[in-house]
């Protein structure tokens, strides 16, 4: 098979290849390794590469709907047993879990054949992919571009045409932001959709889930359906819908009431092409018959952003805390930016992480009394396209200051005046419409939109009510229909 042959066909049809007899799965596989050979040096898409491991699975017998098919793994918190899972960090560098997650092993057992881990920010902890341990992750649509994070090796390789389809998690925007930035479909799971176990019950406090990118929207369906359902380790049961979510793919979709909002967000206005993207979706909408008008959730969107770093600050502790335990690693082996978070985070009193988490509850009640009247919420996903590389770096002086402060465990000073909260909350007004629906646990999907005219992707973000996943699902196919996206691809 020819590379241009591969990247023709989203992973729903490989498998159907395969399948068929028309492709194998070595010759598919065989592609995919070409490829990332090829591009993968200016990409830096991939942390970890298993193309042995690969070929020895293909000439195993593979079964499942997606039997065959070249896969991905975020290098965080997607474990596979005796493979290492660096998280981003020079601390776990030499990391092998013993257990595989629930999760992957859905995966594998749908039959993917996985090549590599994706390169992510370290713990997932920004909206861009520059970890020191592999180097900044680049967008194949400019490669002096960010693809976002922290999924944003996972959203390169997609781009890219490595795979079709690769893991990807998301506590605050996480696929949505990457997705935006690389061209592609991202649906974020409702919480509890999919499971986190065996090693976490709710990862970062309910916020995180794991998803997929994706280029189409029937792979993202196929793929939810190899996900969903609860496993003993998850804290409550999932409520399985009627059908699959590939068979309501098939089903006539209704005309919506949708509420839209393009105003600015964190004292920062939406880049102006951002803005248009959002009003031709609305004009694209209305023209197929949903009732679209101006209407926002009452969130008070800086208290919103307040809540959600709080307990974000607590989670980058817990997980040095985690690590550091034994005394190996030792502190430097964790990024300066990581470590000034961990210290805010210990600073944090108990007092202020529950009222945190008690207004979170605040924010979902006003989600949900704006869900009784509109069926979805339109937004932008991001307020501006991909940013450059090194964008969002701690500027030098700050960085002196902040390894002062270390060294002189200052963490509770800093937290009372709030200078690392401002400063993060700053990088926060490039991003600010995604971590709603990680607060609230709603389902959330970016789209592709629009295209500047730098030849940049720009994403638009629809917010659905518990259990919507098949109504973002049905809106996305006729979107796709409407205005197809698959072929739009990078030159790399």
């Amino acid at each position: 098979m020819r590379f241009d042959e591969y990247r023709g066909h989203d992973s729903t049809g490989l498998a159907d290849l395969v399948r068929s007899g028309e492709v194998t799965s070595a010759e598919l596989v065989d592609v995919a390794i070409a490829r990332a050979e090829e591009v993968d040096p200016a990409l830096g898409a991939l942390a970890n590469r298993q193309f042995d491991d690969a070929r020895a699975r293909v000439r195993g017998t593979l079964a499942g709907p997606m039997a065959g098919v070249p896969f991905l793994l975020k290098d965080l918190y997607q474990a596979q047993a005796g493979i290492v899972e660096t998280c981003g960090s020079r601390s776990l560098a030499s990391s092998v879990p013993t257990e595989t997650d629930t999760v992957v092993q859905r995966w594998l057992d749908a039959g993917v054949v996985v090549i590599g881990r994706t390169t992510v920010p370290e713990f997932g902890s920004k909206g861009v992919t520059e970890p020191d341990l592999h180097g900044p992750a680049r967008n194949p649509w400019a490669l002096d571009r960010s693809p976002g994070g922290s999924s944003g090796g996972a959203a390169a390789a997609v781009a890219a045409g490595i795979v079709p389809v690769a893991g990807a998690s998301d506590g605050g925007g996480s696929i949505r932001i990457p997705a935006a930035y690389c061209g592609l479909f991202g649906l974020k799971p409702g919480r509890g959709v999919v499971p986190s176990g065996p090693r976490s019950g709710e990862p970062l406090f309910g916020a995180a889930v794991t998803g997929v990118l994706t280029r189409s929207v029937r792979d993202s369906a196929a793929f939810l359906d190899v996900m969903r359902g609860s496993d003993p380790s998850a804290p409550y049961e999932f409520a399985a819908p009627g059908r699959s979510y590939a068979e309501s793919l098939s089903a006539q979709g209704r005309t919506l009431r949708i509420g839209v909002h393009t105003g600015s967000a964190l004292n920062a206005s939406p880049n102006p092409e951002v803005v248009a993207a959002v009003h031709a979706m609305r004009d694209l909408l209305t023209d197929m018959g949903h009732v679209v008008e101006d209407a926002r959730p009452a969130v008070d969107e800086e208290q919103l952003a307040r809540d959600f770093l709080t307990p974000w600050f607590v989670h980058v502790a817990a997980e040095v805390a985690r690590h550091t335990r034994t005394g190996r690693p030792s502190r430097s082996d964790f990024e300066l930016d990581t470590l000034v978070l961990a210290e805010i985070g210990r600073a944090t009193s108990a007092v202020d992480y529950d009222a945190a988490i008690g207004r979170w509850h605040d924010h979902v009640r006003a989600l949900g009394t704006f869900h009784q009247h509109y069926d979805l919420f339109l937004t932008p996903t991001t307020a501006e396209p991909a940013p450059l590389i090194g964008a969002f770096d701690t500027p030098f002086a700050e960085r002196l200051g902040a390894r002062a402060g270390l060294a002189l465990r200052l963490g509770p000073v800093l937290g009372r005046l709030g200078v690392v909260q401002d400063a993060v909350m700053r990088s926060l007004s490039a991003v600010p419409y995604t971590q709603l629906a990680n607060v609230t646990g709603r389902p959330a999907m970016s789209i592709p939109s629009a295209w500047t005219p730098e030849g940049l992707p720009v994403g638009v973000q629809f917010v659905a009510a518990p259990g919507g996943e098949s109504t973002l699902l049905q809106l996305a196919r006729d979107l796709e229909e409407a205005r197809p996206w698959f072929a739009t691809v990078p030159v790399i």
